[in-house]
C-alpha cells in the first residue's frame, strides 16, 4: 500500500472516530443531571420562568434540570460560568439579552464573548415594556410628552430605569435619540425601587415592564402613554405601540435565550432545541410564564443567533452615541 493512501485512510478513520464518538455521546445523552444557571437571584421573572421550565425539560429528557443562580455583574458571572463549562450539554445558559448583546459594548475586557464561546439553542421568552408617566405630568400622549419636555429647562425631566445599560435605559436612549429631547437618567438598583420611583413621583418616567406598572396603571398612579414591541400588549390592548405612534422601527423587548458552551456537539444541540421547542407548544407552560408576564416562544439556534448577532450591532451604535458606559 502506498504511503499516500495509507495517510489518507488513517485520517478517514480518525474523522470516523470522532464523528463515532459524538454520535454515541448524543445517543446515550443525557445520563445525569442537568444544570440550567441564570444571573438572577430567585424571586424576578426570569428565575420564575426558569423554574417552571425546567421541570418540563427534565421530564423531556428523562433526567433532573436543576436551576442553579448564579447573580452579579448584570449576568456576566452566569455568562462566564457557562461559557467555561465542558460542552457536553450537561451546563446550561438561561441568557438574559442585555447579558448576551448590550455587556459587550457597555463593558471593557470581558473575559468571555457570548457570540464567540457561547452556541445558541432557542429562544425561550420575551417581554416588551410600557411607557407610563407619574399621574402629576399632565400629558396623554406621546407627542404631548415630546411637546412638555422640549418646553422644560435641561435637566428638568427625570426618568427611571433599573440599571445602565438595562433594556428600559436602552429605551428610553433610543426615544431620547429619536424624539430629540432632553432627558435625564437615573438608575436605581433594580425593577421594584424604580417602579417606586415612578409612582411616588421622584422620577417623571419608566419604560416599565407591564406586570411590574399594570396595578399602578389601574390604580391611576401612573399613565400609561405606549408599548414598546411591534405589536400591542394583550394586558394593555388600547395603549398603542411607539411604531403606532410616529416612531417605525421602535420595537425593544427583553428576552430570554438557552445557550451552551460552544462546541457543545451539534446532535445535543438539535436535542435539546427539539425538547424546548416542544415545551413551547404547550398551553399549560405559556399560561405559566404569562403569569409572570414571559411571553413563552421558542426558535431555532440559527434563529437565535441572528437575533443575537442584529440586536448587538444595533444596540453597539445606540450605545456609542450615548455614550454608555458600565460603572
Amino acid at each position: 500500500m502506498r504511503r499516500a493512501t495509507r495517510l489518507a485512510l488513517a485520517g478517514f478513520m480518525v474523522v470516523a472516530g470522532v464523528l463515532s464518538s459524538t454520535a454515541a455521546t448524543a445517543q446515550s445523552y443525557p445520563t445525569k443531571p442537568l444544570r440550567l444557571v441564570l444571573g438572577f437571584p430567585p424571586g424576578g421573572a426570569s428565575d420564575a420562568g426558569a423554574r417552571q421550565i425546567a421541570p418540563r425539560l427534565g421530564e423531556i429528557l428523562g433526567q433532573t434540570v436543576v436551576v442553579d443562580n448564579k447573580p452579579g455583574a448584570n449576568t456576566n458571572i452566569a455568562i462566564e460560568f457557562v461559557a467555561r463549562a465542558a460542552p457536553d450539554g450537561y451546563t446550561i445558559l438561561w441568557g438574559f439579552s442585555n447579558g448576551l448583546v448590550v455587556n459587550p459594548s457597555i463593558y471593557a475586557n470581558l473575559p468571555v464573548d457570548p457570540q464567540r464561546d457561547l452556541a445558541p439553542v432557542s429562544l425561550i421568552d420575551q417581554y416588551q415594556f410600557v411607557l407610563v408617566v407619574h399621574k402629576s405630568v399632565a400629558v396623554k400622549s406621546v407627542k404631548d410628552l415630546v411637546a412638555l419636555v422640549k418646553s422644560s429647562k435641561a435637566g428638568d425631566f427625570p426618568y427611571a430605569s433599573t440599571g445602565i445599560g438595562s433594556p428600559n435605559h436602552l429605551a428610553a436612549e433610543l426615544f431620547k435619540g429619536r424624539a430629540g429631547i432632553d432627558i435625564t437618567h437615573v438608575p436605581y438598583k433594580g425593577g421594584g425601587p424604580a417602579t417606586v420611583a415612578v409612582v411616588s413621583g421622584e422620577t417623571k418616567m419608566l419604560f416599565a415592564s407591564i406586570p411590574s406598572v399594570l396595578g399602578h396603571i389601574k390604580a391611576g398612579s401612573v399613565t400609561p402613554l405606549a408599548v414598546t414591541a411591534s405589536k400591542r400588549a394583550p394586558e394593555l390592548p388600547d395603549i398603542a405601540t411607539m411604531h403606532e405612534l410616529g416612531y417605525p422601527g421602535f420595537d425593544v423587548r427583553a428576552w430570554d435565550g438557552i445557550m451552551v458552551p460552544a462546541g457543545t456537539p451539534p446532535a445535543i444541540i438539535k436535542q435539546l432545541n427539539a425538547a424546548l421547542v416542544k415545551i413551547g407548544a404547550m398551553p399549560e407552560a405559556q399560561q405559566a410564564l404569562r403569569k409572570s408576564g414571559l411571553e413563552l416562544v421558542t426558535s431555532s439556534p440559527e434563529e437565535l443567533a441572528a437575533r443575537i448577532k442584529r440586536e448587538s450591532a444595533a444596540w453597539a451604535k445606540i450605545i456609542k452615541q450615548a455614550g454608555i458606559k458600565a460603572e
